[in-house]
């Protein structure tokens, strides 16, 4: 599902698509040029630092290239918020646990 992010409309794009892939409902996260990883949430806080550094092909950190699935990274972190970022198939080693107790 890897969706390249070449020009602002590509952002624009992604971003209409929603924080989550259909079919499946798969978690979707943005890629950035450095390698960092932008949760959906952050980058709709931010798309306006996002869209200028997709025009202008800055590398402040902003500018975004693709937009994926997370698909077993329990442990991908939004590199702005610090939040975890979603993923479809692995679980968090504190919900496993609470599982097992349960």
């Amino acid at each position: 599902m890897t969706m390249t992010i070449t020009t602002v409309h590509d952002f624009r794009r992604a971003m209409r698509n929603g924080p989550y892939a259909w079919p499946g409902g798969y978690p979707l996260f943005f890629i950035t040029s450095d390698g960092g990883a932008l949760s959906f949430k952050a980058a709709k806080a931010n798309r306006r630092a996002i869209l200028e550094a997709i025009r202008d092909r800055d590398s402040s950190g902003w500018r975004t290239v693709a937009f994926d699935v997370n698909w077993e990274d329990n442990s991908l972190y939004c590199d702005h918020t610090s939040e975890r970022i979603e993923s479809a198939y692995a679980e968090d080693d504190d919900e496993a646990e609470a599982s097992a107790t349960a």
